[in-house]
């Protein structure tokens, strides 16, 4: 690994400016201040011996501290290490982000209908958003492998789990971040700190085989672990009405969709919605 002096500065600033991400099938209900401010501090008093002793990351001290599970999680599902460590360093600033401190969530995975752990409430595409809480950082590593095994990412298991330029442009185009340049933002990340030095190839039967025990866990999930609360009052209504605070990405991430198959399923040229509109949201 090169050993230059600017490699020892967190990524905060990548931290800062994070996308709108991780949200897909996010829970619809929403909390009051109030709410909100006492269950975090539930959270925090839970966390306090780890929250006092926390001492934070430089970039550097972060890949160290958790590239030996970034290469374990490629090695079961073909995610790239690279990947993973550039995604964690940028969503939760080198691990020092509120989310990664208080409620070890180091990919900023919001609460799903489906979610039976606790949550963390911060403010992001909405007020007070909802977001997961593990208990180790560990946790959220597992979680972000398991996140990515939907639909829309699935075509990105099939790629060679050393093909992190592949991914980074595959996580945009399946609607992970709505940053235009984060494929770029991920890949400047990795070539800046060699992190395609833990990445490995695999041969053609090793990729076979993964490929089916992944897409096969996929083809199970789906159906699961997309639905949210709106699809389970309203089965069978093909029609969403776009509320306050709505975006494409969400709606689509909400319903199990891509935002080009939304888009396409209701003739749209481009991502602007109306409070009200009527969109299609089923196949």
């Amino acid at each position: 690994m090169r050993k230059s002096g600017f490699l020892l500065l967190p990524i905060l600033v990548f931290g800062a400016c994070a996308p709108h991400r991780m949200t897909a099938a996010s829970n619809v209900n929403t909390v009051g201040d109030r709410e909100a401010h006492r269950n975090n501090q539930e959270i925090q008093a839970e966390h306090r011996d780890a929250i006092n002793s926390y001492q934070s990351y430089t970039s550097l001290q972060y890949i160290e501290r958790f590239k030996a599970i970034a290469i374990q999680e490629m090695n079961l599902y073909g995610i790239p290490a690279s990947i993973t460590l550039a995604q964690g360093l940028y969503e939760s600033g080198s691990g020092n982000s509120e989310l990664a401190k208080n409620a070890n969530n180091h990919f900023g995975i919001k609460c799903t209908s489906d979610w039976k752990g606790k949550s963390y409430y911060k403010d992001d595409d909405n007020k007070n958003d909802c977001f997961r809480v593990y208990d180790r950082p560990e946790d959220s590593f597992r979680d972000h492998s398991n996140f990515l095994k939907r639909k829309n990412y699935a075509h990105l298991f099939e790629l060679d789990k050393n093909d992190y330029q592949g991914w980074a442009y595959g996580l945009k185009a399946a609607g992970y971040a709505t940053n235009p340049r984060y494929p770029q933002l991920l890949i400047g990340i990795i070539q800046k700190y060699n992190l395609d030095q833990y990445d490995r190839p695999e041969g053609t039967v090793q990729k076979i085989k993964r490929e089916d025990r992944v897409l096969t866990q996929i083809d199970q999930n789906i159906g699961k672990a997309n639905q949210d609360s709106i699809v389970q009052a309203t089965p069978g209504n093909k029609l969403y009405t776009v509320q306050t605070g709505d975006t494409l990405y969400n709606i689509s991430k909400r319903f199990g969709l891509t935002v080009d198959e939304l888009k396409s399923l209701n003739s749209m040229a481009d991502n602007n919605i109306k409070i009200g509109q009527q969109l299609v949201v089923a196949k």
